[in-house]
């Protein structure tokens, strides 16, 4: 056993017994919010701490505690089935945060979550003890139970828009919290778009970039050098932008197929994000699951969301 995982669990009181899956009980989305396409995705409900952990758990613990997931030896990951049957952590996925246009479609409205909104959200989720952690965390507890902090939650923002740092990233500040940026980039630069120098701030005050492809194009339909162009290269320059081995991926739209997970292996992925939809049987690590924070949300839908749609999925 690696130095320093046994270092993490030794810090971490080992491996966690079990985690309840929460047992909050609040009212349903309203019928209005309910009847959006955002808000009949399914959620995840995380797992709660007992009283004693939920007392002790501070935000800070969310960048301290987590090993590199190479650092994890092979003989310590659970397999399939032990994965599948841990509780889920909630997952948000967000996208535009700005107010809505005219033109905005209906559709489009789910994407896009006004600034006003968004910060009643992230509020809501400081407010009622939530606590943001990281991808190396999840992977950790996924894959060997080991703790999390209480009530705990993962932000993360796909597309690399520029009010993601301009907007969220002071909102999340507030309250301690750091997020996953996942970075298309043949965005980077552009007219709003973040720049390659906020990607690397963001990186190195603490939250985790991850990859979106080089263009958005959609996983399933994949071919020879498709792979070269949608992930070693645009995961290569994240690195050079970082200085850090990206680890994890987004599906464009949240698509995948099983083809596509011994792909993203190959190129050092170690887990992968999807949307809503069910976890592949065989590879829960490259089928997480996510929610779209929709725009039509209040802050009581989403806490209602977050309860409610993960439980048992």
């Amino acid at each position: 056993m690696s130095h320093r995982f046994s270092s993490f669990l030794l810090g971490t009181a080992a491996l966690a017994a079990g985690l309840a899956v929460s047992s909050c009980n609040t009212e349903k989305a309203s019928a209005t919010e309910a009847e959006n396409p955002a808000a009949a995705a399914e959620a995840m409900s995380g797992a709660a701490a007992t009283a004693a952990e939920e007392k002790a758990a501070t935000p800070a613990d969310v960048t301290t505690t987590a090993p590199d997931p190479s650092s994890i030896p092979a003989s310590a990951v659970g397999n399939a089935a032990a994965i599948l049957a841990r509780p889920q952590v909630p997952i948000l996925c967000y996208h535009q945060i700005r107010d809505w246009r005219a033109k905005d479609s209906k559709g489009a409205k789910d994407y896009i979550v006004p600034v006003e909104q968004f910060k009643a959200q992230i509020k809501m989720l400081a407010d009622s003890g939530y606590h943001t952690i990281l991808p190396d965390q999840l992977y950790a507890y996924l894959t060997t139970g080991a703790k999390l902090p209480s009530k705990p939650v993962m932000l993360t923002f796909d597309d690399t828009d520029l009010d993601q740092f301009t907007v969220a990233k002071p909102t999340l500040d507030k309250y301690g919290y750091k997020a996953v940026y996942f970075v298309m980039t043949v965005s980077l630069g552009r007219p709003n778009y973040m720049s390659k120098a906020q990607v690397k701030q963001l990186s190195d005050e603490g939250n985790i970039i991850g990859s979106h492809t080089w263009d958005h194009h959609n996983v399933k339909k994949y071919q020879g050098k498709d792979w070269e162009t949608q992930i070693e290269k645009p995961t290569k320059t994240l690195e050079e932008i970082t200085g850090k081995k990206i680890n994890y991926f987004a599906y464009p739209f949240g698509l995948w197929n099983p083809e596509a997970i011994p792909e993203l292996k190959k190129r050092g992925m170690v887990a992968a994000f999807v949307l809503a939809e069910k976890r592949d049987q065989q590879d829960p690590l490259f089928t997480i699951r996510r929610i779209i924070a929709s725009g039509y949300w209040s802050p009581k839908t989403l806490h209602n969301s977050i309860v409610n749609s993960f439980d048992g999925k």
